[in-house]
Formats: C-alpha cells, structure tokens, sequence
C-alpha cells in the first residue's frame, strides 16, 4: 500500500491485542506511527519492537486534555495526522442494565465512545488539512449491532460509536473518510482467561474459531488504504459470520 508510506497514524489502545497489531502492520506499510496508551511500559515496550517510525504517547482517552495532548505529540513529532484508528476499549463483563453501577457506566463509556469523540475532535483540524481526504477508523464491534454482544454499558458504547462514524461521514465527507470495524470474537489481551467462552462463541460461528488482531489489522489497513476511497460510513463486520443471520 504504496499511498501509506511516511503517512501518520495515531492508534490508541496500541499496548496490546488489535491495537498492537495495527501498529505493526501500518509500520510495515512505512506509515509513521503514534502509539497510544494508558499502560506506560506495555505501549513503550511496542513502539521498540515496531521501530523507529513509531513514538508512544501515554494518554487516558477519557480525558479530553490528553487527547489534545496526542494531537499535540503527533503533530510536533511527524507535522500532522493523516489517520486516526480510535481502537482502544474496555469490557463490561456482560452486566445488565439492573446491575451497572454509576462508576462502570461511565468508565465503560469513557473509554469507548467519549475516548473516539475527544480524539476525533482534536484530529479534525489535521485530519482536514492535507491533500488527500483525513482518514477515521473506530473499532467497534458485533454488540454495536445486536443487543447481546455485551452488557448495557459495552453495548451502548458501540453502538454510539458507530452511530458517531456515520456522523462523521455526513458532516464531513469527502474531506474525512470515516468507517468503524465491527469485530466479533478476537483473541486479545482483553480476552485473556477467557478461552473457553471465547472458543464457545466462536464455535457458533461459520467460521468456528476466533479471528487473530491481525486479521483486523488488515481491515483497517485497507480501510486507510486509497483501495478503500470509496467506502464511507459503513460499520464493516469482521466477525467470522456472527451476524450473517441478521
């Protein structure tokens, strides 16, 4: 992907599982690369092994002052952002409406849907500064598009964030190309310990086995990709075929 070379992509959610593998295929693609994190030494520890096109940047998304802060970094380290994947999340370990405190409502929400906002907020001006059209990647998932891929919190999130993708895509197109990727089971640092019920979801799957970060890394290579210019405000299910029934 020739077009992805010495461009800048700010992944959040970069210390492991999808995000570690976003930043390693944007990398190999010859993209400079600003790794974001709220685990300090996990994210550094990626950003060495990716290479010297790659800087961490240690932020709580939550907060829109360290979200200025990345753009900030960003734009002092490689002049601007070409690419924003707003990939990082949190579980909610399927807990229903009934059950959620205050605290995990907000926190969940933080992370997933406040986190890709203030972000994406900050970005715009970078994002609508080039040539070329600024390119938005939200990592969503299956529960922004069923009501049993999570708990009330976790699916909320994502189905705002996707709600916050085709936003994106009517306020600002064709100047911002915004499209979220829809995961089912991934095998990730956010499903370790989890195996089993990760096999036994996947196993209901026509694909019958959970998809690698890599596999998602892909998606949102292409998504950033001009092979994907004309693709704008989808919410594509990367998800083994979990939602072919619906």
């Amino acid at each position: 992907m020739v077009e992805l070379q010495e461009s800048v992509v700010v992944i959040t959610g970069a210390a492991s599982g999808m995000g570690e593998a976003m930043a390693h295929r944007f990398a190999a693609e010859g993209a400079n690369v600003v790794a974001v994190d709220i685990d300090t030494e996990s994210v550094d520890d990626v950003v060495a092994a990716v290479g010297e096109n790659a800087i961490s940047v240690h932020a709580d998304i939550s907060d829109a002052d360290s979200t200025d802060a990345v753009v900030e970094t960003a734009v002092d380290e490689f002049g601007t952002v070409d690419v924003l994947c707003n990939n990082a999340g949190v579980l909610d370990d399927f807990t229903p409406v009934g059950e959620t405190s205050d605290e995990l409502w907000d926190g969940v929400l933080g992370v997933n849907l406040d986190g890709p906002f203030y972000l994406t907020r900050a970005a715009l001006p970078e994002l609508q500064s080039g040539d070329d059209e600024g390119v938005v990647i939200n990592t969503a998932s299956v529960a922004g598009k069923a009501g049993d891929g999570g708990g009330a919190a976790y699916t909320t999130s994502k189905h705002g964030l996707i709600g916050l993708t085709k936003n994106l895509t009517t306020m600002y197109a064709p100047d911002i190309r915004a499209n979220a990727i829809c995961p089912g089971a991934v095998k990730t640092g956010m499903t370790e310990g989890m195996d089993d019920q990760l096999n036994a979801l996947a196993a209901d799957t026509p694909a019958k086995e959970p998809a690698d970060p890599e596999e998602i890394a892909s998606v949102a290579a292409f998504l950033a990709s001009d092979d994907a210019s004309f693709i704008h405000g989808a919410a594509i299910n990367v998800d083994g075929g979990m939602l072919s029934d619906i």
